[in-house]
């Protein structure tokens, strides 16, 4: 029988900190330092990708609760970075 995935709850706090680094990069969230908002595409695809190869590479062995997240996670970001990407263009 196999074993159930064990929950860490340090995959909750980097999941959550790399989504909003991500919402920071797409000028969702005001800079700590400066109060104001920014947009940095290039980073903000870096983070969505690596959380993308996170899901991809832990596929498997997550809890429910932490597939959920990730997941929730990716569904949150992506259209918004498609959004500010055809923004950015126009």
């Amino acid at each position: 029988m196999p074993q159930s995935p064990e929950a860490d709850p340090r995959f909750h706090d980097f999941v959550l900190m790399q989504a909003q680094n991500a919402g920071l990069f797409l000028g969702q969230i005001p800079s700590p330092q400066t109060g104001e908002k920014s947009v940095n595409l290039r980073a903000a695809k870096s983070v969505i990708d690596s959380l993308g190869m996170l899901k991809a590479k832990t596929a498997g062995n997550l809890t429910q609760n932490e597939e959920k997240l990730l997941d929730m996670a990716l569904k949150n970001l992506l259209p918004l970075y498609k959004t500010t990407l055809n923004q950015s263009e126009s």
